[in-house]
């Protein structure tokens, strides 16, 4: 089992910047990708960005430009760089881990933007 820790959320104002970090724990061997996913109010949870296990990346295409998301590997931590925030980027965002046939999940942190 993989365990996910995530810190860093919190409030800021429109234009501003956040840096989330999710720290994986357990049977860390078997990730094959690691993502951040978001859940605004009354909307489903939807894929922000993601890294593979070889370092390729892909972003939802509102967040291109203004997130990044990175690995390191020799502290099992995935971050998430955003810059630029804007109020629709508001909500509990979730590190997740693909163990291929398992998955998990980590507790979610809030992003709240303000205009």
């Amino acid at each position: 089992q993989v365990q996910l820790v995530e810190s860093g959320g919190g409030s800021v104002q429109a234009g501003g910047s956040l840096r989330l970090s999710c720290t994986a724990s357990g049977s860390i061997f078997g990730i094959k990708a690691m993502a951040w996913h978001r859940q605004a109010p009354g909307k489903q949870r939807e894929l922000v960005a993601l890294i593979t296990s070889g370092d390729s990346t892909k972003y939802k295409d509102s967040v291109k430009g203004r997130f990044t998301i990175s690995r390191d590997n020799a502290k099992n931590t995935v971050s998430l760089q955003m810059n630029g925030l804007k109020p629709e980027d508001t909500a509990v965002y979730y590190c997740h881990a693909d163990l291929g046939i398992l998955d998990a999940w980590g507790q979610g942190t809030l992003v709240t933007v303000s205009s």
